[in-house]
């Protein structure tokens, strides 16, 4: 009886054992000392496209492409001759070939078994094909980024060239205006003017080379010590530690854009290459797309809520400026407020002027800033850890001056800030 029920135990075991291998998901074959396969589950025939009775029986090499298919037999015969293992008990990475003779990776790894007088090997194949597909894309990204960083570092030294000329300008007017003071010495009120707006160009010129040399340095830096970090993480484990690195360039790349696109319309408004061109259309379009445009630069949880137009009304306006000039305003709003917070974009008619509010519950403006928001490189003292060029607001009262308009706000520190563009509903060109 207990013989009996051993025995019924060994045929249990032996069940769950086929069943386990014939369910396992990596392939499983076992070879004898000439390489001869003898067993093959469904996994391991599916993935070389055989069924498994037309490789049971055969050499296991059939399964290898040139040069490991002439090696084969010469790896066992030295392992069973010498005991040097190649890939026994060890296991690696080499290409398995399909019936249909093409070729892809797989993990192998390699067991030694010995039943009664017997020596068979065990090989366990799991298939690397989607790993090498996920490392190749990653490459693919990675080297498409290196180009991006590369086109905007090259805009980048464009526009640096352009301020190197623009700075020997400044020189030169300083020059200038120091000749024009040996003729105003007469007049001590004309001399003071000229020396205090000396010291504004002066001062002007220091801010703009303090503040540049900043807000360039720490995004390029930023793009360099990820690029790389980025060469280092070369495992499929360590996609995480990549996809941050990647958020921080593609953050540093926007930055520098934001910067790019300040300079390089300060200098168009600079050179008179910016005209207003009205054209009619239906205002109910234009917030909708400048918030679908800014949805990519708002923090974790923030949203713009919209009280737009309700019927169709048609307006005369130069849509690219103004669409520019409600885009820094709301892009502000949301650098200066924290993640979580509603931003406000509200239109209202009042006679022949419509009327955009945008409102924000940011870190408002110091009163005794206040006065010198829209002049040129200023930052409010409670911004000047946020990054920003002092630009945006000057540029944006310069649009609002070519289309005609107006521009008023209100704010109080820590209770946030609200701008309002009153526009002309035609415009004339000018």
């Amino acid at each position: 009886m207990d013989e009996k029920h051993a025995k019924n135990q060994v045929s249990d075991a032996s069940k769950r054992l086929q069943a386990i291998i014939e369910t396992a998901i990596d392939g499983i074959i076992t070879i004898d000392e000439s390489g001869i396969i003898e067993t093959v589950n469904p996994a391991a025939a599916r993935l070389f496209g055989y069924e498994p009775q037309e490789i049971v029986g055969k050499n296991v090499k059939i399964l290898m492409p040139s040069p490991f298919r002439h090696q084969h037999d010469g790896y066992i015969d030295r392992y069973v001759n010498t005991g040097e293992a190649r890939i026994i008990g060890i296991g690696r990475e080499v290409p398995g070939m399909r019936k249909d003779g093409s070729t892809f990776p797989i993990r192998l790894a390699v067991s030694e078994v010995f039943l009664e007088d017997r020596r068979m090997f065990t090989g366990i194949v799991h298939d690397l094909s989607d790993v090498k597909q996920a490392e190749d894309k990653i490459r693919k990204l990675n080297e498409e980024l290196e180009e991006k960083v590369i086109e905007r570092t090259e805009e980048l030294a464009s526009v640096v060239n352009k301020l190197l000329n623009t700075n020997k300008k400044l020189q030169y007017e300083v020059q200038e205006r120091k000749s024009a003071e040996n003729a105003l010495r007469e007049s001590a009120k004309e001399i003071q003017k000229a020396l205090e707006k000396e010291k504004e160009l002066s001062e002007l010129k220091s801010r703009f080379v303090s503040m540049a040399s900043h807000e360039f340095r720490t995004p390029l830096s930023t793009i360099l010590s990820s690029i790389s970090l980025l060469s280092r993480y070369t495992e499929s484990s360590q996609q995480e530690k990549r996809d941050k690195h990647i958020t921080r360039i593609k953050s540093a790349v926007r930055n520098l854009n934001g910067i790019l696109n300040d300079f390089l319309s300060l200098s168009k408004l600079e050179e008179g290459k910016i005209e207003n061109h009205p054209l009619e259309f239906d205002v109910r379009e234009l917030c909708p797309e400048v918030i679908d445009e800014i949805q990519g630069m708002l923090k974790d949880g923030q949203i713009i809520l919209h009280e737009g137009m309700e019927e169709p009304m048609m307006v005369k306006w130069d849509k690219r400026l103004v669409k520019n000039i409600l885009f820094n305003l709301l892009s502000n709003a949301i650098k200066y407020s924290d993640e979580g917070k509603e931003i406000f974009l509200k239109e209202r008619l009042e006679g022949e002027y419509l009327l955009f509010d945008i409102i924000d519950k940011g870190i408002g403006i110091p009163e005794a800033d206040q006065a010198h928001l829209f002049t040129r490189f200023f930052r409010a003292a409670n911004a000047m850890n946020i990054q920003g060029t002092g630009l945006g607001l000057n540029i944006v009262k310069r649009y609002i001056d070519l289309v005609g308009g107006s521009i008023t706000f209100e704010s109080q520190l820590n209770e946030g800030t609200t701008f309002t563009v009153c526009l002309p509903l035609h415009q004339n060109s000018q």
